[in-house]
């Protein structure tokens, strides 16, 4: 019984029991007991991970909390139940839990049909996003990857747009194209290694530079495609749009996660020669996502779709500190996907509740909301601030650290990448600031918008835990800094030590 009440344990699979709940019960009869029950889930499994944060020692950089129990021994595999929970996770695990439980309370008004298969639905995709940041098995790591997938299908698919099989499809396709690749990767480094187990690998890995080279590529294709990285971005606009507002925030603020965690996790310190030669290749394509997303996020009428090409630009700023390959770049890179977390999935919070009053987002059709609706124009405002990187605001406390891990970065050996990254932050405030005086300011001119009600006290609750959180990392960033100081100085030896042995 240890190891089912074991903290991690618990913390990735106390979804399901809302599952076995919400199963048992009638979907027409009970949609409101539906909805509780699977946000008291939520609510209770971030407890769980608040307990798992109690327990976690901030000062030491290795695995805590770990179980490591025999799973398949067979046939030359050995793979292991294996979790484990350091500075590199324990800030997304805490982001996973804390988004989840907002999301379902943001689909009160929004998902009428189905309710039952959409709360199950979550509650499934929580537990595998849980399980891929707390996985240290790589074929484990494989399982809760893939199984993301599924839920997030059906979300989309189901309770999206007018086009939403097109985008559910091609969410689907790109991600299983890029994991075929990792899956081939997973199985020639399990079966070479003797084990799954990633520190193990990482410990006793003398990966010829060639080859780290190829199952870099490999593990990588299923992550920049995830990100998404420039140019393997064209499914997500598409995803975002045709996607529930629930849906959408999960998706900008813990599914692209994963693609950034998966090159934190496994690239950099399994093939940390690989990661060294490429870093500059990253860079650039990193800086060049930066700015070709802000430049789309200005030409866009539909805001949603504006929000949505943003991440492009807000997760290049990420994989460019995470291959600067020094402290302040790598912990800079894992504040800024929390970061990205609260304000992104805000903001389509945000979206999702004025399509709610107008079923439209053309910004065209607005103008004056100001006057109309100034709760919701003021806390728009904070979270508009907080995207564009005000300082004072946690957006710049990410990107400002982003940048300076890059200007230094021998690894990338010239400051141009974090010179021409600049420009991704003031085009950001050129197209946050367009869409907030379109929507909000001017005289209102439209009937519709005259008419609109302001913000009720269940929409609220739903943003201030984000706004909350919005100014404690602008203001006082040090305890975030201090859970994964540790951790990110472990893996910059890694990185450290391959360049003093020559490599490359």
């Amino acid at each position: 019984m240890e190891y089912v009440f074991h903290p991690l344990t618990l913390v990735t699979f106390f979804p399901l029991l809302g599952v076995l709940v919400i199963l048992l019960l009638n979907t027409e009869a009970h949609k409101n007991i539906i909805r509780w029950t699977a946000l008291i889930t939520g609510l209770i499994t971030f407890a769980i991970s608040i307990w798992v944060l109690v327990q976690f020692n901030s000062e030491q950089p290795g695995l805590q909390m770990v179980i490591n129990l025999p799973w398949i021994q067979v046939a030359g595999f050995n793979i292991s139940y294996y979790l484990g929970i350091d500075g590199l996770s324990i800030l997304l695990v805490l982001l996973t839990t804390l988004l989840t439980p907002i999301a379902i309370l943001s689909t009160w008004s929004d998902i009428q049909v189905r309710v039952k298969d959409f709360m199950l639905f979550f509650l499934l995709l929580e537990v595998g996003m849980v399980g891929v940041f707390l996985a240290m098995d790589l074929f484990l790591f494989y399982i809760f990857w893939e199984f993301t997938l599924v839920p997030m299908y059906f979300l989309i698919g189901i309770w999206g747009g007018p086009n939403r099989l097109y985008a559910a499809i091609k969410f689907f396709l790109y991600t299983m194209a890029g994991s075929i690749l990792m899956l081939l990767a997973i199985l020639w480094l399990g079966l070479q290694g003797g084990t799954f187990s990633l520190p193990e690998l990482i410990a006793t890995s003398v990966i010829p530079e060639g080859i780290q080279f190829w199952l870099f590529l490999a593990f990588a294709a299923a992550f920049a495609i995830k990100v998404p990285m420039w140019p393997l971005h064209s499914w997500l606009p598409d995803a975002h749009v045709e996607a529930p507002t629930a849906g959408s925030v999960i998706l900008a603020g813990v599914l692209l996660k994963m693609g950034t965690y998966g090159f934190l996790r496994i690239n950099i310190p399994l093939f940390p020669q690989a990661s060294i030669q490429l870093a500059p290749w990253i860079a650039a394509l990193a800086v060049v996502g930066i700015i070709y997303g802000a430049l789309v996020s200005y030409a866009q009428k539909d805001v949603k779709k504006l929000v949505a090409y943003s991440s492009v630009s807000h997760l290049g700023f990420v994989m460019l500190g995470l291959f600067a390959l020094n402290p302040l770049g790598i912990q800079g890179s894992i504040l800024q996907m929390v970061n990205h977390g609260i304000s992104t999935g805000a903001l389509f919070l945000i979206v999702g509740m004025i399509y709610e009053r107008r079923h439209t987002r053309d910004m065209s059709a607005f103008g004056g909301l100001w006057t109309v609706m100034p709760v919701y124009a003021a806390l728009t405002l904070i979270v508009a601030l907080s995207s564009m990187a005000l300082p004072g605001l946690n957006g710049f406390v990410g990107e400002f650290t982003i940048l300076l891990g890059a200007f230094g970065s021998d690894v990338l050996g010239t400051p141009w990448f974090a010179g021409v990254a600049v420009l991704g932050v003031i085009l950001a405030a050129i197209y946050i600031l367009y869409m907030f005086q379109k929507m909000f300011l001017g005289p209102v001119d439209k009937d519709e918008n005259r008419k609109l009600v302001d913000l009720n006290i269940r929409e609220v609750v739903t943003l201030v835990p984000l706004l909350i959180l919005i100014f404690w990392i602008g203001l006082y960033p040090r305890p975030f800094f201090n859970l994964m100081g540790p951790a990110v100085d472990q893996l910059v030896m890694v990185v450290q030590s391959a360049t003093v042995a020559g490599l490359p």
